[in-house]
């Protein structure tokens, strides 16, 4: 069975609101996948290791392949029959590489286009008005309006076909989502 055909990706800059928007989606009766690199920064914070995208940027790159595909994979098992909402995709850990100017693996790039997701990718863009960081957001405002830059073209690199989420409440973000996959009746 095709998966990609039910799996969405949620994906842009630091805070830009997809943590928001998939407990919308959620409430909604959708099942999402949470973002792994909140919880890979806490472990790697808790155990006092390097796997830090301000310690060790490759190590942190591996670490992020292996819990996105891990969570993709995951999903494939529970055979799914209508969509999963993952906040970010196997392609972003490509666009965190190139955003840090490290050479990408052959072995990631063949990751990225052997494990699909739906031809549609939802990106929400850089948002000042509700950009916070905090002790696991360190990005400035400028790196984040550039990690949406390097999302998009990293996702359309890739074949997918990038939709920007407008700026506005989160009800009307997740109508948007679904209208755009034609399900505006959920």
């Amino acid at each position: 069975m095709d998966h990609s055909h039910y799996f969405i990706v949620l994906t842009g800059g630091p805070g830009v609101g997809k943590t928001t928007l998939l407990k919308e989606l959620h409430k909604q009766g959708f099942h999402i996948v949470e973002e792994d690199a909140r919880r890979i920064i806490r472990e790697q914070l808790e155990a006092n290791a390097d796997g830090l995208p301000w310690k060790n940027k490759i190590r942190y790159a591996k670490l992020m392949l292996a819990a996105s595909t891990a969570s993709y994979l995951m999903q494939i098992r529970q055979d799914h029959q209508d969509y999963v909402f993952f906040d970010r995709g196997i392609p972003d850990t490509l666009a965190y590489i190139a955003m840090e100017g490290l050479a990408i693996e052959e072995e990631l790039i063949h990751e990225a286009k052997g494990r699909r997701y739906h031809k549609k990718v939802f990106i929400l863009p850089p948002w000042a008005a509700i950009y916070e960081n905090d002790s696991e957001r360190k990005q400035t405002w400028q790196e984040a309006e550039n990690t949406f830059k390097i999302m998009k073209e990293t996702y359309s690199k890739l074949g997918y076909e990038i939709i920007e989420v407008p700026k506005t409440t989160v009800i009307d973000r997740a109508q948007f989502i679904l209208k755009a996959l034609d399900q505006q009746n959920y």
